[in-house]
């Protein structure tokens, strides 16, 4: 996220109107609704973390440890076991991740 010179803007009128209200001050302006996009959406960030989560449960379920995991993976022994729950749930409930 950027900041941006109100001056720079508004014009003249909607300045002094936002004034009224605060000035001096950061303000954030969120997204219309309509404009809103999933984290990862314009990367391919969420596919290449769920492949990673994903061969991370598979060398589970071949036996790998956790500390084997976190180093090959070069993650926390926590986030790994954070992991292969969170994988464990989902294959018991069926979903697509």
């Amino acid at each position: 996220m950027s900041y941006a010179n109100a001056r720079d803007i508004f014009p003249n009128e909607i300045l002094e109107i936002i004034q009224n209200y605060v000035e001096g001050e950061y303000i954030y302006i969120p997204k219309k609704e309509e404009n809103k996009i999933a984290w990862g959406e314009l990367t391919n960030s969420k596919n290449e973390l769920l492949k990673r989560n994903t061969s991370i449960y598979e060398d589970h379920l071949k036996g790998m440890c956790t500390q084997s995991l976190s180093e090959k993976y070069y993650l926390s022994p926590k986030t790994i076991q954070r992991i292969i729950l969170e994988k464990r749930k989902c294959h018991n409930i069926k979903c697509a991740t």
